[in-house]
């Protein structure tokens, strides 16, 4: 298929838009559009309304809504009808497009519409990994001599912008916006994350994806999948659905879930680079931990290198790897692609050094909110502690209840001293989600506040101890209610840690 630079914000006729999906309606050829949302409240004279029915909303509720502020076209599901043929302002006819998966084929619409894209996009899921995987990937390219450009929980980055703020596989219209704008912008590579919800929902179809990554699946969002079959499910849509066919995958060969992965892969045609100790594009034969860092022996494409890695942690090293894969994918040299591993920096809230107590001890801060990826946290950290290791986490409110215990069995196995504290309670009593954990970890301690959590953890920190903040990483407001209040646990230990002597 043949792409045509188009101008953003320019009109496109409507069958245009759905000529991918095999619907060129010729009678419609006179039909601008000029926008697409799926929020009737945004519709402007001559939009396309996607009127998708959701958990709490159906949008087709809202058709009246959107004709009467301009819409030219509604996109619905099978079934749907409009009643007596209705007008917009402008007294044309509305157009209704039906589809039995119409969140697929918005995202086809939007796709289109904004048609250009980074010549080669790589998209990374997992469980854990996703962020670190996706900046370091676009860390490598920029090594490499490339402009790159990255989208996920931290936000979206080129060389010349930066846009906090999560967007972890955002809504169709503002991710091939998004993608439009970096095209134009010069923006040649991409590395991006792709969540179970975003895959779920479709939001991903219609990006021309050339390389796809998996990193790992443990429990996380069961509230939302309600199993383990369905979370996975929405995983392997990335290879089965969305990548081009073709296209090359990158995969944990360490993972118990590779096979599947493998086998989907080369159903669909793809190539597949599997990395980690038993991967056989880049296999790990041997790591060397240093205090600042890690030595890697790589067998990469059948010949072996050395390469430094300046981040501490196994799972970095895996993560790297993954990244490794995707720079390899993109027709990267191999010698000048492990090189360009020295040249990696941390990624905020992920196995971050934030600070250094008076005793010499490190408090180091991570995301980690999920059993598996605290457990492989507190691995990681362990080797570097002569004392007791020390962790303060919690467990998110309106979330899977059912990781809350096994999480305070985790914490209880690996560390010294755990304090248990409140993480997004949300609108759930935050005295019963601590409850919960605490059934797991029945020798924490319970800190309700957790800037008074970190605090008491800091001030009993000794020479050899390490502290761990885990579950909030780099987020900068805890969720009450449905208010966020601005808290950060980097900012409040290094406070905490400037100041010398934090609060009682």
């Amino acid at each position: 298929m043949r792409w045509k630079k188009r101008a953003l914000g320019a009109a496109v006729y409507l069958s245009e838009l759905l000529e991918e999906t095999g619907m060129n309606h010729q009678p419609l050829k006179d039909l601008d559009i000029t926008g697409l949302t799926a929020d009737s409240r945004d519709v402007r004279p001559g939009f396309l309304f996607a009127a998708l029915p959701g958990t709490d909303l159906d949008g087709r509720r809202y058709i009246g809504e959107a004709v009467e502020r301009g819409a030219s076209a509604v996109l619905a599901p099978t079934g749907t009808y409009l009643n007596d043929g209705p007008s917009n302002q402008a007294n044309a006819p509305i157009r209704l497009i039906t589809d039995s998966n119409p969140r697929r084929r918005f995202a086809l619409i939007a796709s289109r519409f904004f048609n250009s894209q980074p010549d080669i996009i790589a998209a990374v899921t997992g469980t854990n990994g996703k962020t670190s995987v996706a900046q370091l990937t676009q860390q490598l390219w920029t090594t490499l001599g490339h402009k790159a450009g990255y989208m996920g929980t931290l936000g979206a980055a080129t060389p010349d912008m930066k846009i906090e703020g999560s967007l972890t596989t955002p809504d169709p219209v503002r991710l091939h916006g998004m993608l439009a704008s970096m095209a134009d912008a010069g923006v040649t590579h991409l590395a991006m994350e792709a969540s179970s919800h975003g895959l779920h929902q479709f939001r991903i179809d219609g990006v021309r994806l050339a390389i796809a990554g998996f990193t790992n699946l443990s429990r996380d969002h069961l509230d939302y999948h309600g199993s383990m079959a369905s979370y996975l499910a929405a995983k392997m849509r990335l290879f089965s659905d969305v990548m081009m066919v073709g296209g090359v995958a990158v995969l944990n060969a360490d993972s118990p879930e590779f096979s599947a992965f493998d086998a989907a892969c080369k159903i669909r045609g793809h190539k597949v680079l599997s990395y980690g100790r038993k991967g056989s594009a880049i296999q790990q034969v041997g790591i060397g931990s240093k205090v600042d860092g890690q030595v890697l022996d790589l067998i990469v494409l059948g010949k072996s290198q050395r390469a430094w890695l300046p981040l501490v942690g196994p799972f970095q090293a895996s993560n790297a790897l993954c990244a490794l894969g995707f720079v390899l994918a993109g027709g990267a040299d191999p010698v000048q692609a492990v090189e360009a591993l020295e040249s990696l920096k941390g990624i905020p809230g992920r196995l971050e050094r934030i600070g250094v107590h008076a005793s010499g001890a490190p408090v180091y801060l991570d995301y980690a909110h999920t059993p598996d990826a605290i457990e492989t946290v507190l691995h990681a950290l362990r080797p570097h502690t002569s004392g007791k290791l020390s962790v303060v986490f919690g467990c998110g409110g309106d979330r899977d209840k059912g990781k809350r215990r096994i999480m305070g069995n985790k914490v209880a196995a690996l560390a010294d001293i755990a304090y248990v504290t409140d993480d997004n309670p949300r609108n759930e009593n935050p005295e019963i989600i601590r409850a919960e954990i605490l059934q797991g970890c029945p020798g924490a301690i319970e800190i309700a506040d957790r800037t008074d959590a970190i605090s008491t953890a800091i001030q009993g920190l000794e020479t050899g101890d390490t502290l761990l903040l885990a579950g909030k990483g780099h987020e900068a407001g805890q969720v009450v209610g449905t208010n966020i209040i601005p808290f950060s646990d980097a900012e409040v230990a290094r406070q905490l840690l400037d100041q010398g002597e934090p609060r009682s």
